[in-house]
C-alpha cells in the first residue's frame, strides 16, 4: 500500500531543534498511523524513542511492519490522542521532547473501502477509526433523532442543507432503504439542489465529513489531547499539528494563541511575575503544503500546519 506521508521534510525540520537538544529525546507521533512519520524520524536521529498512539489496529498492524527495523525503538500503544497523561504514566515518563499530530482520517482508512469513509466507494456505513468499539454511521443514520441529525450536519460539516439531508434521511430509515455508503451519497446528491451541486466537489463530501466527526468524536477528543500534549512537554519540546479542515484547525489555532499570550496588561514594558507566557510560535500563523507535494499527494491541499515551542516551565 502506498503511504505517502504529508510534510515530511517540514515537520523533521520543525521537530529537529527540540530532538537534537536532548540525548535521549522522546517523541509522541500522536496519529501513528502507517508509521510514515515515525519512520523518518527514526531513521533521522538514531538516538530517538518514540510512543505512537493509533486507535485502528489495522493500521498499527501494518505500522508495526514497515517499522520492524526500529521497532526496539518505538512503543506502539493502541490509544487514542486524549489518552496521553495515562500512556506516558504508565510507561513512566514525566515529560517529552517532541509532539506530532496528523490530524483526520489517514489514507489506509480512505482506500480500504469496507471502511466506509468514502463516498466514491461501495461499502457498509462503518467509519469507526477503531473497529473494535463505538457506534458506527449506520447507528448513527438509524437512531439519532432529527433535530441531532442537522446539528451534526450543520456543526461538523458545515452543510447549508442540513435539513433537507436529515428528513431524507428519516424517510429512507422507515423504508430500510439506507444500508450502504452508496445509498447515502445518493441520498445527500438528491437533497441538495442541482444549482449547489455544481461547485464545491462531491455533495456528499460534508455529510460524510459530519458523521466520520460525529462517529469518532474527534473534536472533543482533539479539544482533550491539546491540553495535555502541551502539560507534556519538555521545556524547548515542540508541537506540531497537521489539521485538514477548519473545525480541527480552530481547536489547534485557539490552544495555541491562549498559550502564548502574556497574563500581563498590555501596555506595561515587561511581563509581571509568572505572567510571562510559556509557550511560543515556531510559525506565526500557521502553513500550507508546497505545490509539488500537493501534485504528488492530492490530500495535502487542504493541510495547515501549526507549530509551538515550550519557553519555560
Amino acid at each position: 500500500m502506498q503511504h505517502i506521508p504529508v510534510a515530511l521534510e517540514r515537520c523533521i525540520a520543525l521537530l529537529a531543534p527540540a530532538i537534537t537538544r536532548s540525548e535521549s529525546p522522546i517523541v509522541i507521533d500522536a496519529t501513528l498511523g502507517l508509521g510514515g512519520h515515525s519512520k523518518a524520524l527514526l531513521t533521522q536521529f538514531p538516538q530517538l524513542r518514540i510512543i505512537g498512539f493509533d486507535r485502528d489496529l489495522s493500521a498499527i498492524a501494518i505500522a508495526q511492519q514497515n517499522l520492524e527495523s526500529d521497532i526496539d525503538r518505538i512503543t506502539i500503544v493502541h490509544a487514542i490522542y486524549n489518552e496521553i497523561d495515562s500512556v506516558l504514566e504508565d510507561l513512566g515518563i514525566a515529560k517529552v521532547d517532541g509532539v506530532l499530530f496528523d490530524l483526520g482520517v489517514s489514507s489506509m482508512q480512505l482506500d480500504v473501502a469496507e471502511r466506509g469513509f468514502a463516498y466514491s466507494q461501495e461499502a457498509p456505513l462503518d467509519m469507526r477509526m477503531d473497529q473494535s468499539k463505538g457506534i458506527s454511521a449506520f447507528e448513527v443514520l438509524h437512531s439519532y433523532q432529527r433535530n441531532d441529525l442537522i446539528r451534526i450536519l450543520r456543526v461538523y460539516g458545515e452543510e447549508k442543507f442540513a435539513k433537507n439531508i436529515a428528513e431524507n434521511i428519516l424517510k429512507a430509515r422507515a423504508t430500510n432503504s439506507l444500508n450502504s455508503t452508496k445509498d447515502l451519497a445518493e441520498l445527500v446528491k438528491d437533497s441538495i439542489p442541482a444549482p449547489a451541486r455544481r461547485t464545491g466537489g462531491n455533495p456528499a463530501k460534508r455529510t460524510f465529513q459530519a458523521l466520520r466527526i460525529e462517529v469518532n468524536q474527534e473534536l472533543e477528543v482533539l479539544e482533550s489531547a491539546i491540553p495535555q500534549a502541551l502539560s507534556a512537554l519538555a521545556v524547548g519540546g515542540r508541537i506540531v499539528v497537521m489539521a485538514y479542515q477548519s473545525l480541527e484547525d480552530k481547536i489547534v489555532k485557539s490552544s495555541f494563541t491562549a498559550v502564548t499570550t502574556s497574563g500581563t496588561p498590555r501596555g506595561l514594558p515587561v511581563d509581571l511575575p509568572n505572567s510571562a507566557a510559556k509557550f511560543g510560535f515556531v510559525i506565526r500563523g500557521s502553513e500550507s503544503a508546497t505545490d509539488a507535494e500537493i501534485l504528488a499527494n492530492p490530500r495535502a491541499q487542504s493541510m495547515r500546519l501549526r507549530a509551538i515551542e515550550r519557553l519555560a516551565a
